[in-house]
């Protein structure tokens, strides 16, 4: 998929009188959750730092808490977790969503934040650019492509890193996401609940560098990466049941039609139906096919009252910004 041209914002001072707060989900992260902490800090300063440790066992809350970071701690491990509670758990007018493992440059936050001030925009997505040839690990690149055009095709939203860990959020945003992920498909998730509120959303590049030294990545690139398809496939259903089932149902036709001409052939040439499990077989199939269409047709309905509640829930608040 063609990269998009991502459009440019000044970086100047952020608004005083909204209320700002750092999501930072860490596992294992004492090597550089500090410098996280510190530069969002710098970046940032009337902004809450809130690092949620993710049953860390080297320090994590330690490293953050001496660093001026309000620390809580979610003890099911998986980001979807971590992300899952801190949403409920935070109220603010700007959300600042970062990984505490310092691949991305948290001095760009005021940049991310502007530019949902100045939209108004509910999602701002950091795209990542590396700033070395080693940034991404082998194979992430190409994956990550490979779901941004799949996602893209489905959605109908040209998106261009949907697996960026770096965003910031409005707060009708956040109180109108019904977040089920466990682990990294809370990205996916969050790119589609946007594109189906039909949300203003927009992207800004931002610096993407090699882990800092002694630190591992969380991310298990087959595991992971079969989690995030499977999620892909899970909100393809959710969302696009007709397509879905509009595709098995004109399937499971085809294949009773070619099963039953032969049985009607003959039944025509014979006045006799000389195979009668073919033609049990094929009229099975083609009412499946019809069921399978009327299930779509009931999935949709229930999809579109889904989607008009969340957007109900969505409306609720304010655009980010608007006092009044």
């Amino acid at each position: 998929m063609a990269r998009r041209h991502l459009p440019r914002y000044r970086q100047g001072p952020v608004a005083v009188n909204l209320r700002k707060v750092a999501i930072v989900p860490c596992h294992n992260e004492s090597g550089a959750v500090a410098k996280v902490v510190a530069d969002l800090a710098s970046a940032v300063p009337d902004m809450e730092i809130y690092v949620y440790d993710n049953a860390s066992t080297d320090g994590t809350d330690l490293a953050a808490r001496e660093a001026g970071a309000h620390v809580r701690y979610e003890l099911l491990k998986g980001k979807g977790n971590v992300v899952r509670r801190a949403m409920a758990d935070l109220d603010a007018d700007v959300y600042v969503l970062i990984d505490g493992d310092d691949t991305y440059d948290a001095s760009s936050a005021p940049l991310l934040i502007e530019a949902l001030l100045e939209g108004p925009y509910d999602q701002v997505t950091g795209v990542r650019t590396q700033q070395t040839a080693t940034a991404y690990r082998a194979g992430h690149e190409l994956g990550n492509k490979a779901f941004n055009t799949v996602v893209s095709k489905i959605f109908g939203y040209p998106a261009t890193d949907m697996l960026s860990g770096y965003r910031v959020f409005s707060r009708r945003f956040v109180k109108s996401f019904p977040a089920v992920s466990r682990a990294f498909e809370i990205e996916t998730e969050m790119t589609v609940h946007a594109i189906n509120a039909r949300m203003p959303q927009t992207e800004v590049s931002v610096a993407f560098k090699d882990r800092a030294e002694g630190t591992e990545s969380k991310l298990r690139t087959y595991h992971d990466g079969f989690k995030i398809l499977g999620m892909i496939g899970r909100l393809l259903q959710q969302e696009r049941p007709m397509l879905v089932n509009g595709l098995l149902s004109v399937v499971l036709f085809l294949l009773g039609v070619g099963l039953g001409i032969p049985v009607i052939i003959d039944f025509l040439e014979t006045g006799l139906v000389a195979r009668f499990p073919t033609a049990f077989l094929a009229s099975s199939i083609i009412l499946l096919s019809v069921l399978t269409l009327l299930i779509g047709i009931i999935l949709d309905g229930l999809r579109k009252v889904r989607q008009e509640n969340i957007r109900t829930a969505y409306l609720a608040f304010p655009a980010v910004g608007d006092k009044s």
